[in-house]
């Protein structure tokens, strides 16, 4: 799964994927870019997690860092994203990627 999410972030193609939302308490569908693997810069538990903008949130804040046990289903997509439709800072991504100034 991993790999494949990496390759989705080279190739800048959606994922459909279902996750357990700590939050509402049930598992949530959701379209997403894959953004980042690797530990979280802000959590307290720095285990490796799945970095992802959410186009579908219900809330202000669309981005998702998803600890492996809490994917229940990735469904890879051919839909192409732009990360300039979402990516508004100065990046310092985890896995090398050639998305032009947003690398």
């Amino acid at each position: 799964m991993t790999d494949n999410f990496i390759k989705a972030i080279h190739d800048k193609t959606k994922i459909c994927l279902s996750f357990y939302s700590k939050q509402d308490g049930a598992v949530l569908t959701r379209l997403c870019a894959p953004m980042d693997f690797g530990a979280s810069r802000r959590a307290a538990n720095k285990d490796n997690r799945y970095h992802l903008w959410d186009y579908e949130s219900d809330t202000a804040n669309h981005t998702l860092s998803l600890l492996p046990g809490q994917i229940v289903k990735m469904n890879f997509t051919d839909t192409a994203f732009d990360p300039s439709e979402f990516v508004t800072w100065t990046p310092n991504w985890i896995i090398k990627r050639d998305w032009g100034i947003l690398s």
